[in-house]
C-alpha cells in the first residue's frame, strides 16, 4: 500500500512539474489566449475600417454629387454656371 501511495504522489508530482513549470505550461497557454483576444480586437477595428471604405468607394463609383462635394472640398472645383469668389481680410496698419 506504502509503494502505490509512493508511486502516486511522485506520479502527481511529476504531472504538477509539467503542468506547471514544464514546456507547455499554464502559463504560456493564458498568454496565447490574450494575444488572440488582441488579434481579434484588432481584426474587428480592421474589418469596420474595410466595411467604411468599401461604401465610400460604393458611393464614389455610383454617386456623382459625393465626387463632386470632394472636388469642391479638395480641389477647389467651381461649376459652368457659378462664380468664384474670394475674400480676402485687409491687414490692419499698426
Amino acid at each position: 500500500m506504502k509503494v502505490l501511495l509512493a508511486i502516486l504522489v511522485i506520479l502527481f508530482g511529476y504531472l504538477q512539474f509539467k503542468l506547471w513549470v514544464a514546456e507547455g505550461r499554464v502559463q504560456a497557454s493564458w498568454v496565447l489566449e490574450q494575444r488572440i483576444s488582441n488579434l481579434k480586437e484588432q481584426n474587428n477595428t480592421l474589418t469596420q475600417r474595410n466595411k467604411a471604405l468599401q461604401a465610400e468607394v460604393n458611393n464614389l463609383k455610383g454617386g456623382l454629387d459625393v465626387i463632386e462635394n470632394k472636388a469642391r472640398s479638395e480641389l477647389g472645383f467651381v461649376g459652368r454656371d457659378e462664380t468664384f469668389f474670394q475674400y480676402i481680410e485687409p491687414k490692419h496698419a499698426r
